[in-house]
């Protein structure tokens, strides 16, 4: 349905106002799925969303100017973590879902990713079984559950732990 028309790009600055308002209603639709809350990042002004673009690589997918979903890559910081990097804070929009578009955001991050780290991993809420199955359709595997990760309005939430190997030649041969 999609798929055809949209484009996939990283965030910048100036769509601080779009990724605001995505970003808003994922942790409004989907409070369980995030670590942070929609009381929390609602009260913050927009220039901590242009800040958070500045720093992170957030990816965007568009139909035309139309903001449809959203995932964010991080590289560990230290020197002995350095090699990892994670898969954050996806979201489709619900008319968008189904169609393609989340596993061509994480496949963007993934190639991102690859660049810059050898190993990228995510957490998962353990009841999102679309989301597992795509992360594991792109060569995810799960190595562990953070029993009670979350909790909100009362509910404990587990996530399930899932990495992906970037890079299999190592210089030191091992």
């Amino acid at each position: 349905m999609f798929d055809a028309d949209v484009t996939i790009r990283r965030l910048l600055p100036p769509d601080a106002c779009i990724y605001r308002d995505i970003r808003l209603e994922a942790l409004l639709t989907s409070p369980e799925a995030f670590s942070s809350a929609y009381e929390a990042e609602s009260a913050e002004p927009l220039e901590w969303f242009a800040s958070r673009l500045q720093r992170a690589a957030v990816f965007g997918a568009f139909e035309r100017s139309d903001l449809l979903g959203v995932a964010g890559f991080f590289k560990q910081q230290g020197r002995k973590e350095a090699h990892k990097g994670g898969l954050w804070g996806m979201y489709v929009r619900s008319r968008a879902r189904n169609t393609g578009i989340g596993r061509r955001l994480a496949a963007a991050v993934i190639d991102y990713a690859s660049q810059r780290v050898e190993l990228i991993q995510l957490s998962v809420v353990s009841g999102n079984e679309p989301a597992r199955r795509l992360y594991a359709g792109l060569g995810f595997v799960e190595y562990g559950i953070e029993k009670n990760a979350l909790k909100h309005d009362g509910r404990y939430w587990d996530e399930v732990l899932m990495a992906k190997p970037l890079m299999t030649d190592r210089a030191d041969g091992s």
